[in-house]
């Protein structure tokens, strides 16, 4: 349970459970109405506007399914795209067309609808010094692809997960009995473990922003459910000695009002936990 399992493994696990929740024993209604050797042409037809996300991981569920077909990019990751454009067309039996269809839809639908909703947090943070990150409010399993439609759209990865940087919330201070408690303890674990982990530690009020400050030894405090008024009083107060994160609330109407306080990055979850997919289908051609 503790090992980290490296980017593509997960993405294969992924792509094998999806097949096996979708597949079963058959696609009968393919295998009833198609010969098995009758080959194809399928186009991905773009219905909407929006930022292009998920070609690389289509070109993965393509091939593990059946590494025969073929598959001609001619919009990549990160583009903009309109109705009417075709992202790609992918070529061979077309039983293995009908059966990927809809696990790539799925894919690249949600994945495009992340990156475009982050290009647009990305876009209007442009001419600040603040940078939009993504958080683990990520659908079960499906992080890792997520977390990428947050990078192709622009913005910045927060942690991957509970293992690769410690992040001391309100309940971790809560039950160590304090910032000071916490902190020491996190850089205790870290030395005692041989761990090169950052230590960012979530703060409530201004009386706690200094609490960190006079203990010291964290990389990031996180101002939660700041106002903006509160928000620039903190960061003044921490003057550039540790990165400061905004979350907590914050909307795209809300999100300059935070830029403008200095701080160096603002949390949201809404880029991932609650995004519309971006309209396409895969039509024979």
């Amino acid at each position: 349970m503790n090992k980290i399992i490296e980017k593509q493994e997960l993405i294969d696990r992924l792509i094998d459970l999806a097949f096996a929740e979708d597949i079963g024993d058959g696609d009968h209604s393919t295998l009833s109405a198609i010969p098995e050797t009758a080959q194809g042409k399928s186009k991905l037809l773009i219905k909407e506007e929006g930022i292009l996300a998920g070609v690389e991981v289509a070109k993965s569920i393509f091939n593990r399914f059946d590494p025969s077909m073929k598959v001609e990019v001619l919009i990549p990751d990160g583009a903009a795209v309109k109705p009417g454009d075709i992202a790609m067309i992918v070529e061979g039996k077309v039983h293995s067309l009908l059966q990927t269809e809809r696990l790539m839809l799925n894919v690249m639908q949600r994945m495009s609808g992340i990156a475009t909703l982050t290009h647009k947090y990305a876009e209007a943070l442009k001419g600040t010094s603040t940078k939009v990150l993504d958080t683990r409010k990520t659908t079960p399993g499906m992080r890792i692809l997520e977390k990428e439609a947050v990078k192709i759209g622009g913005g910045v990865n927060h942690r991957m997960g509970l293992y690769d940087m410690i992040m001391l919330k309100d309940n971790h201070v809560d039950f160590a009995g304090g910032i000071p408690q916490a902190i020491s303890g996190a850089q205790a674990y870290c030395k005692a473990k041989g761990k090169d982990l950052k230590i960012e530690i979530e703060v409530r009020n201004l009386d706690e922003v200094k609490q960190v400050l006079a203990h010291g030894g964290v990389n990031r405090i996180m101002l939660d459910n700041f106002s903006p008024a509160l928000t620039r009083q903190a960061v003044e107060l921490i003057n550039g000695v540790y990165e400061t994160e905004s979350s907590g609330g914050i909307t795209f109407e809300t999100l300059l009002d935070y830029a403008n306080c200095g701080v160096d990055f603002i949390s949201v979850g809404a880029l991932t936990h609650s995004v519309k997919g971006l309209d396409m289908s895969f039509k024979a051609c």
